[in-house]
């Protein structure tokens, strides 16, 4: 029976791209199904009020709502509709995803991420499991985005390095801000290693793009010189070139069809006058960021699929994943520092580029048992002015203004600079941190939205705890004042898997160890949704190179690479 294409791609970001340029590479047709629209690199600029404070890049969250549920002091779950609360886990709908506005903090995950389990054992209340694959195996896909994607950086030796097939990075680190020299003597002087932060952005221009211009203005924003490895920018748009990719932007996809003997017959969408379109493939491949993902799956039921598709076993949305960690803050006063590096600190655009993984690892017989730690990130406050700003409008009894406001400002803007830590911990996988679909409210195609609880296990708050602690030290050995750390149990919006993980046991796990569904053989999830744990780095290196894995699987699963 023809089919209108090869493969049919649903959604662009990070799970998305390497497969789209990998099968155009190959020779095949590939139509590409995106919500939100085709930007290009020109399209992007840096306006706080369009891409921050006005979520311009977003779904206007009357139209597309989620339904959040976050647990009281007492126990008790309580629902609320975005649309009212304004916190969302929408992270970007245009062709590239969310990957357009990542600050490109591109750690692997190390060995020991890929058996937790069987390293540590069991945690109590938590879902832990060791991945169907190993490092080895995911290892040449971490090479192939360093090369494909552009990743700079320098390799230096410290406790935890995971091993390398090669000795450094493609690309020399971008440019480095003089307060990562501090950061450096700070952590020597503790007996920590300190080492450069790999990053998705190119330093100079390459793979027919432009290095970084140095805005200052990164993460949050769309990259206007092309140097951040996005996957529009670094994959799909090559794609497109080859002339054997379609993009269909404004396209929401809202089932996929499936008929009496469970096989897939098209995928369904509206276009962006709202008609009905249907297209079909041999293979199927969604990747429409963990929520969204699973939401598409549970929404798309049928004769044989009466919870969802591919939901035989009622595990999609279960052990959704974020981002464990904790955070803080210190500032570095201009008067009180050596002359000779006042001017330098005031320099503006370029990256601190450090962190710490000496806890990667936690063997500390103060905290208990050796166990599963993570990574400390070094990175300057975000520099948004107007956000900034307005949070300085409170003192200790309450509202300010006037002379009290101006000299808050001074001291903020202008006497000191602050550095922040960004602490990352495995988030652990816990029954109540889920996706379902909510029964009560819909978008405006009419769908069920995700409903999305967001429970969590206090093993990340104690880990968040004892790496911010520690990224607090290197703050005060600097000199820093006003030196706070913490940890917290609320997700962050930007950093999420998991949902259908994947594994060996249909009875546990969603996928197969090739991320296709252990229940229709030519439908493939591609993005952070495979993940069963998420690792103690931000997600989207390891997303990228296990969608690289999973394309040469649909290659050898379409017959290899066409003949031309």
């Amino acid at each position: 029976m023809s089919k209108d294409f090869d493969v049919c791609v649903i959604g662009s970001g990070a799970g998305a791209g390497p497969i789209i340029w990998s099968l155009a590479r190959a020779g095949y047709s590939v139509v590409v199904l995106e919500k939100g629209p085709y930007l290009q690199t020109n399209d992007f600029f840096k306006d706080e009020r369009h891409g921050s404070l006005r979520n311009g890049y977003k779904p206007d969250l009357r139209d597309e709502p989620q339904v959040v549920e976050e647990e009281d002091d007492d126990g008790n779950w309580h629902a609320q509709n975005t649309h009212h609360s304004g916190t969302n886990f929408w992270n970007g709908n245009l062709v590239g995803g969310s990957s357009n506005f990542m600050s490109g903090f591109f750690h692997r995950l190390k060995p020991v991420d890929f058996r937790l389990r069987s390293s540590f054992g069991p945690v109590e209340g938590a879902n832990v499991v060791d991945w169907p694959i190993s490092y080895d195996d995911l290892e040449p896909y971490y090479t192939k985005v360093e090369q494909v994607i552009g990743v700079s950086g320098k390799v230096l030796k410290h406790p935890h390095q995971e091993p390398r097939s090669t000795p450094d990075f493609p690309y020399p680190p971008t440019r480095v801000h003089p307060v990562a020299d501090l950061i450096d003597q700070a952590s020597q002087a503790l007996g920590y290693h300190a080492i450069p932060t790999p990053r998705a952005i190119l330093p100079q221009a390459a793979l027919g793009r432009h290095g970084c211009s140095y805005s200052g203005y990164c993460g949050a924003y769309g990259c206007a010189t092309g140097a951040k490895g996005s996957s529009r920018a670094a994959l799909i748009d090559q794609a497109v070139a080859t002339g054997r990719v379609e993009v269909r932007p404004w396209s929401m996809v809202n089932r996929i069809r499936t008929n009496s003997s469970g096989k897939i017959t098209a995928v369904e969408y509206f276009n962006k006058q709202g008609q009905t379109k249907q297209v079909d493939a041999r293979i199927y491949v969604v990747a429409c960021q963990a929520i969204e993902t699973a939401r598409l799956l549970l929404n798309s039921s049928g004769p044989k699929h009466e919870h969802g598709l591919g939901n035989r076993n009622q595990q999609i949305g279960k052990n959704l994943l974020f981002a464990g960690g904790g955070s803080g803050s210190g500032r570095l006063v201009y008067s009180k520092m050596k002359k000779e590096n006042i001017e330098s600190l005031k320099e503006f655009g370029t990256f601190v580029n450090r962190a710490i993984q000496d806890w990667y690892v936690i063997d500390d017989p103060d905290f208990g048992p050796a166990q599963k730690g993570g990574t400390i990130d070094f990175v300057h406050m975000h520099p948004n002015p107007v956000v900034r700003a307005t949070r300085q409008i409170y003192g200790q009894d309450g509202l300010i203004w006037g002379t009290e406001l101006k000299r808050k400002l001074e001291r903020h803007f202008i006497d000191s600079r602050y550095l922040k830590i960004e602490a990352f911990c495995d988030w652990m996988p816990i029954d109540d941190c889920h996706v379902t679909l909510d029964a009560k409210t819909r978008d405006k195609w009419n769908l069920p939205v995700a409903r999305v609880r967001t429970g969590y296990h206090v093993r990340n708050l104690q880990v968040g705890w004892y790496l911010a602690s520690r990224g607090a030290n290197v703050l005060k050995q600097m000199g820093a004042e006003n030196v706070i750390s913490f940890a917290s149990g609320k997700p962050p919006t930007n950093l999420m898997a998991g949902g259908c993980r994947f594994g060996n046991d249909p009875a546990t796990s969603v996928l197969d160890a090739d991320c296709r569904s252990h229940e229709i053989d030519n439908l493939f999830v591609s993005d952070g949704s495979f993940m069963p744990t998420g690792g103690s780095v931000p997600y989207t290196w390891t997303i990228y190179a296990n969608s690289f894995r999973v394309a040469d699987k649909i290659l050898a699963q379409l017959g290899g690479k066409k003949r031309s």
